[in-house]
């Protein structure tokens, strides 16, 4: 098993989720996005993120609009598509009923590393709140 490949499809997955989240509250601006995710103590660099949005604008979840800037050159603000917003509601129903469940087998398994676990959980859960 590739652990490292592993590790970066689930933090995808999440990052994919948290953008869809943020997406669903508001248009919002790449930069806006990555301080989003820094208030939530999750690091997440341009180089992670164009990428990202690039391709779920491509999966049709996510459609851009150019709005003029008062600060420089106009921006590119991100929303969900209908297609978005049906994703959104099937990750939702999936962390709803998994998660509890997900965090009880992990704290089973092993309990290295459960502080780091919270951590991103309480996270997680700041961002969603804020929804």
């Amino acid at each position: 098993m590739n652990i490292e490949n592993t590790k970066s499809q689930m933090r995808k997955g999440m990052l994919e989720y948290c953008i869809l989240l943020l997406a669903h509250k508001q248009p919002t601006y790449a930069n806006d996005i990555i301080k989003q995710f820094q208030d939530a103590d999750m690091i997440v660099v341009e180089g992670t993120l164009y990428p990202l949005l690039n391709r779920m604008k491509r999966d049709g979840l996510l459609q851009y609009e150019w709005k003029e800037s008062t600060q420089g050159p106009p921006r590119k603000y991100y929303a969900l598509t209908e297609d978005g917003e049906e994703a959104l509601k099937q990750l939702d129903s999936i962390w709803d009923s998994r998660h509890p469940e997900m965090t009880q087998e992990q704290s089973f398994i092993t309990n290295k590393g459960n502080h780091e676990k919270e951590l991103f959980n309480q996270s997680l859960r700041r961002t969603v709140r804020h929804r």
